[in-house]
């Protein structure tokens, strides 16, 4: 496998709806960026960077549909999932995917100001983003909500979270009023969820006036080997997905700030299972404008057997690429000698 993955650099070339720019990294994705954001309101463009780069602008690609494989993008096959990896997330998953340098930078355009801020960690897992969240904000005054209890089980062992409250939940289906909370952080969640558009709506409605949510979640790959294992496993939204979701939703300056493992040179061919913090504020109190049907799963109906264990073998078989993708790259960080692309 890992032969197939050395190739060469792919030129990464980053496409852009009408009005929207993409900043912060050279056509060859070796940079990540730093300073620089997409920023998006209304028909205007905000772009911050270091340096002039070229923009390509295309108009904004379909969503992959539902119906793609993604064997884990479902709650039943992603609660299972979560049974076992939850065992070893915090030091196989992380190590690899979700550092704290990483994290550190991905909530710092979430603008955790006040310790007394409310904040909802929807996907919280075993607490890793939370820990992040608590360096500013006063443990008493988050919540961390995940659909496993065995990840949030991993959590309620932390000290610092001690004090948090850690709730059972639904990300598509949130228990707090609308205009509840100041922040809303979810971190590598949104690719587990069966409707996006859904998620990203219920983010809308519990935050307050001017409240901001932020999303940290996968980057879809330009490699066609991780993007066939991609697609397989679960859902790496593309850039302008998340932009699109967001501004459906109703949410206004929403800008997106690309990140990940240093030691990628800032390679995002392979795709990124943490690639992107994406950001967007809250313009008016109540819920979102954005009219939605029913949901897209109902965990209420009874699964085949067979074909959930088949679906499962699958998705995790897929998962598997992508701890060795970190691996890779790390070691071809030690050859390759620095200063040249990898």
């Amino acid at each position: 496998m890992a032969s197939s993955m050395v190739s060469g650099v792919e030129k990464l070339i980053r496409v852009a709806p009408a009005g929207l720019g993409f900043s912060g990294s050279d056509l060859h994705g070796k940079h990540f960026p730093k300073l620089g954001l997409v920023s998006c309101a209304g028909n205007g463009v905000n772009i911050r960077a270091r340096s002039k780069i070229p923009v390509l602008r295309c108009s904004l690609a379909e969503s992959r549909p539902p119906s793609q494989p993604r064997f884990i993008q479902h709650k039943k096959e992603a609660y299972w999932f979560y049974r076992f990896l939850s065992i070893v997330y915090d030091h196989v998953i992380n190590p690899g995917h979700w550092t704290e340098d990483m994290r550190d930078e991905a909530l710092e355009p979430a603008e955790l100001t006040s310790r007394n801020m409310i904040v909802v960690d929807v996907g919280g897992g075993t607490g890793f983003t939370t820990l992040g969240i608590v360096k500013h904000v006063d443990a008493k005054n988050v919540t961390i909500l995940d659909q496993s209890p065995h990840q949030l089980a991993k959590a309620k062992q932390k000290e610092p979270l001690k004090d948090c409250k850690i709730i059972e939940g639904d990300a598509e289906d949130l228990p707090f009023r609308t205009d509840y909370a100041d922040r809303y952080i979810s971190a590598g969640s949104i690719e587990y969820w069966p409707d996006p558009q859904r998620g990203i709506r219920e983010a809308y409605r519990v935050l307050k006036l001017g409240g901001k949510a932020c999303i940290i979640g996968p980057v879809h790959p330009t490699f066609w080997l991780s993007r066939f294992f991609a697609d397989m496993w679960m859902l790496f939204p593309k850039e302008e997905e998340y932009i699109e979701w967001f501004q459906k939703a109703g949410f206004k300056d929403v800008k997106l700030k690309r990140i990940g493992p240093k030691w990628y040179r800032g390679v995002r061919r392979h795709g990124l299972i943490m690639g992107c913090s994406v950001t967007g504020v809250k313009p008016a109190s109540g819920d979102s404008p954005l009219q939605i049907g029913p949901k897209t799963e109902d965990v209420s109906k009874p699964a085949n057997p067979l074909v959930f264990l088949l679906r499962f073998m699958l998705g995790a078989m897929a998962a598997t690429y992508f701890v060795l993708v970190p691996i890779y790259m790390w070691l071809k960080d030690q050859i390759v000698p620095k200063g040249q692309p990898i």
